[in-house]
């Protein structure tokens, strides 16, 4: 049997290995969607996290501001304003009210409606907003809500700031809470509430309007979120594509070096160590079934003289022809191999004696007919063939003897013939 025409022993080691490429080139792109998807995630939370700094900084400016603005309100004891028509007087400050000489009315503005006041114009357009609140305040307006008294209540505690965003009639918002720490100038209205210096009195709210802002994180979010799909799919669509090269490759390099290991590459027939490995395998079978087995050793009649003669090249070209007319004089389940030189080495499975005898004078004849003659003389290349059954006992050696013994009668017989062995 020809090489080529042999089963692909090696389909399951290429599968296997074909496995194992792609176990690697799927461990490889979730360890590359895991790190893509990282970097983007980490730009995402970083975008959100610039955002939240920006937002604080901004409070605690405008926090900052308020303070200040109080404070100078306060380092006066109150300032007073005219009086004017529709305006009310503080209702908690006593006589509040002062009479100027000309007749003009006074009104005094303390710090802490001074900020109320302040507040309240800015809240009237939607957007930033502050105000002052306190778990006792002496003006109800300044009661705080669940989440301003929890934060109160942190600050007597020593918290030093807190801040959370919170949706309000369906816009997104970010507050912010500093404590009020009472000084000398605030007792003139909070001593009678038992307030002492340096007692936590109260706490300033600031709110930033970031609904704008939040719908166009949203936004980018989503746009980087589809940008690291779209680099993550082409990415692994890329390396999907290379490792199935590189596998392929890979399996035609493996199939060519397994055809190196075996076929001996200037005739195509199997090498030596090839047909020897096919020859214990079939006897291996044969001690198991116990059904006939047969070799034959084939030597090229007077070969060195055609190389002496004309040259390695024409030899070469004698060998290709030889090995050529045997394979086809063969059965498809024959195995033919170069055992060496000009020497080839049949196994015939499931034939005994006289098939064996039968077949190999067939391979002559054929090689005798065909092959083309060499040189000015027109010599024909002829073989010698040995034949030799199996015996109880017998191993790959024991017949590969018994063959060569009998090829080397058919050599001292004449040449161009067949013996068999005894």
């Amino acid at each position: 049997m020809a090489p080529n025409s042999h089963p692909d022993n090696i389909a399951p080691e290429l599968h296997t290995e074909s496995k194992s490429f792609r176990a690697f080139g799927i461990a490889i792109a979730l360890t590359i969607g895991i790190c893509l998807s990282s970097v983007f995630l980490g730009m995402a939370l970083s975008n959100r996290d610039l955002m939240r700094k920006a937002l604080l900084s901004q409070a605690r400016s405008e926090l900052a501001r308020i303070a200040m603005t109080e404070k100078w309100n306060a380092s006066y004891g109150g300032v007073y304003v005219e009086k004017t028509p529709g305006m009310k007087s503080n209702p908690y400050l006593v006589d509040p009210d002062i009479t100027a000489t000309n007749g003009k009315v006074y009104t005094k503005k303390n710090p802490e409606l001074m900020t109320h006041e302040i507040a309240e114009m800015t809240g009237n357009s939607r957007g930033n907003a502050f105000h002052i609140t306190s778990l006792r305040p002496l003006n109800p307006g300044n009661k705080p809500d669940a989440i301003e008294a929890d934060a109160l209540r942190a600050f007597e505690k020593g918290e030093k700031e807190r801040y959370w965003t919170q949706t309000i009639g369906g816009r997104d918002y970010f507050r912010y809470m500093a404590p009020l720490i009472t000084e000398e100038s605030c007792l003139q209205c909070h001593a009678q509430q038992g307030y002492k210096v340096g007692d936590i009195r109260g706490g300033i709210g600031i709110q930033l309007d970031t609904h704008d802002l939040e719908r166009t994180m949203r936004r980018n979010s989503a746009i980087i979120a589809a940008l690291a799909v779209t680099t993550i799919a082409l990415l692994l669509t890329l390396i999907f594509s290379l490792f199935n090269r590189l596998r392929k490759q890979l399996a035609q390099a493996r199939r060519l070096l397994r055809v190196m290991a075996t076929i001996d590459p200037l005739t195509g027939a199997y090498n030596r160590r090839q047909v020897q490995q096919h020859f214990a395998n079939e006897l291996s079978r044969h001690v198991r079934s116990q059904h006939p087995l047969s070799c034959l050793m084939i030597d090229i009649d007077h070969f060195k003289a055609v190389n002496d003669a004309h040259g390695h090249q024409v030899g070469d070209d004698v060998l290709r022809k030889v090995t050529s007319r045997i394979g086809s004089s063969l059965r498809v389940y024959d195995v033919v191999g170069r055992y060496g030189g000009e020497e080839f080495l049949v196994i015939l499975p499931e034939t005994d004696s006289q098939e064996a005898a039968a077949i190999a004078e067939r391979v002559r004849e054929s090689v005798a007919q065909t092959a083309e003659a060499t040189g000015d003389q027109g010599h024909p290349v002829t073989i010698s063939l040995g034949v030799a059954s199996n015996r109880s006992g017998d191993t790959v050696d024991t017949m590969t003897q018994r063959a060569d013994e009998a090829l080397y009668h058919a050599k001292n017989n004449g040449r161009n013939r067949v013996e068999v062995s005894d």
